[in-house]
């Protein structure tokens, strides 16, 4: 039995290009949620052909209720709904690979959408010294839990990045840069394509490396197959009284004029501080002055 987790973000999907697109109740979104739908449907079809034998989807943006359920393919399960403990990784446990779909590029870098977490508030962010994103991140966690990254799709700058903290992954464009709200993009027939071909590669890869037995993943001992290692994440914000609010949380110190740094035991432990402090930083700011 192979198990794949597609953690399913909607800034990198085919189409994307503005705020509205990925909006919750505006029209955009409402036109937007068929296009990210079919992005998942490919990639579920594809992962199936290459021989994953179960497929859980995680709608990973923003509310978590974004995917239509009703016309997802059949063969497929969706994680749904907020407040998963894992958030965007919720499923890593009882995976044996996942997918990065959608995925964007980090706060203050160039990409489609660029952001993490924070729409503007985060302007830069940083793990181990390293620039960083939501899918360096989130890999990490995968890391942590032994499970390999085989797919990152979005748009060409994301497929760049992901190299760097991805390196054995495929990685499948569905969109070329041109600015932060606007790209080259392909019909969704064509994403399609190239997403099922690229999923079904990856699951045929994955098929040649070792898998969890079913007695590992009963053991309620075994929470991780990877022993923890430390991690320092760096936060910068554009505005002094963000980084200010964001020292409430325990462990988060200083760090420059507009920054905040921490450091954390393990992948899982930083990624669970790190929404604390965004979640803090959003509260923080006012509706009409930043």
């Amino acid at each position: 039995m192979t198990r794949v987790l597609v953690s399913a973000d909607m800034e990198g999907v085919t189409g994307v290009t503005c705020p509205d697109d990925v909006e919750p109740g505006t029209a955009s979104w409402a036109r937007m949620r068929p296009l990210f739908t079919g992005d998942v449907n490919a990639v579920v079809d594809g992962l199936l052909a290459g021989g994953a034998s179960d497929v859980l989807v995680n709608d990973a943006h923003y509310t978590q209720r974004n995917l239509l359920l009703e016309a997802l393919d059949p063969r497929a399960r969706l994680l749904t709904g907020r407040h998963k403990p894992l958030g965007m990784m919720a499923g890593i446990d009882l995976a044996d690979a996942v997918v990065l779909l959608g995925y964007h590029t980090g706060a203050g870098q160039q990409g489609v959408l660029s952001h993490t977490y924070l729409g503007t508030g985060l302007t830069g962010f940083r793990i181990d010294g390293e620039p960083a994103d939501e899918g360096r991140m989130n890999a990490l966690i995968a890391e942590e839990h032994g499970v390999p990254v085989i797919l990152v799709t979005g748009d060409d700058l994301t497929c760049r990045a992901a190299g760097t903290w991805a390196p054995d992954a495929l990685t499948v464009e569905v969109k070329q840069c041109v600015s932060r709200y606007a790209a080259i993009c392909l019909p969704p027939a064509r994403s399609a394509e190239l997403l099922r071909a690229g999923a079904t590669e990856a699951a045929a890869r994955l098929l040649r490396l070792p898998v969890r037995t079913p007695q590992e993943d009963t053991d309620p001992a075994r929470e991780r197959d990877a022993p923890g290692r430390p991690h320092r994440f760096e936060l910068g914000f554009h505005a002094p009284h963000l980084a200010e609010a964001v020292l409430a949380v325990p462990t988060v110190e200083p760090h420059g004029p507009r920054g905040v740094a921490f450091t954390a035991p393990d992948a899982t432990t930083a990624a669970r501080t790190f929404k604390v402090c965004t979640t803090v930083a959003g509260a923080a700011m006012e509706d009409h002055f930043d």
